[in-house]
């Protein structure tokens, strides 16, 4: 599995969210090859601030996995996660993180803050930007246009 496969697994999840009117944003986790997460933002629909999809990836790898720590496990999302997202990734002690698109005003792994490169915490993980950048840009900005 490449990293553009997997994130284009996001981007379909993505899709799917724009399609209920979530902002469009789409994760996946993978480990040893395998999706064991997938989640897409439900934050409007479940009336839940923390239903991002990272954080209902994350959820279901621990479970699908048996276990709340994801070492050998990568994220891929549509957008770079956020500082609860971040964090989280921290606390599962995942192994790397893959995001397309930056997020200047809230982007946790490199834009604004880097949570899960800090020295101070007792976990790292890599951190790879920029994937299919342009599809996950474009994805934004089209459901952004369109609520304007």
């Amino acid at each position: 599995m490449t990293n553009d496969s997997m994130m284009r697994k996001a981007i379909e999840l993505a899709t799917h969210a724009a399609q209920l009117d979530e902002v469009p944003i789409g994760a996946v986790v993978v480990h040893d090859d395998e999706v064991v997460g997938e989640g897409y933002n439900t934050k409007e629909h479940g009336l839940n601030p923390t239903a991002h999809a990272e954080m209902i990836a994350i959820q279901q790898a621990a479970q699908h996995l048996g276990r709340w720590r994801l070492h050998g496990c990568t994220l891929f999302v549509t957008l770079e996660p956020c500082p609860m997202c971040a964090g989280a990734i921290v606390n599962a002690r995942m192994d790397k993180v893959v995001f397309g698109a930056r997020d200047a005003k809230s982007g946790a792994c490199e834009s604004l803050y880097t949570i899960t490169n800090d020295d101070r915490l007792n976990h790292r993980c890599e951190v790879e930007g920029s994937v299919l950048e342009e599809e996950c840009v474009a994805l934004l900005q089209s459901f952004f246009k369109a609520k304007r």
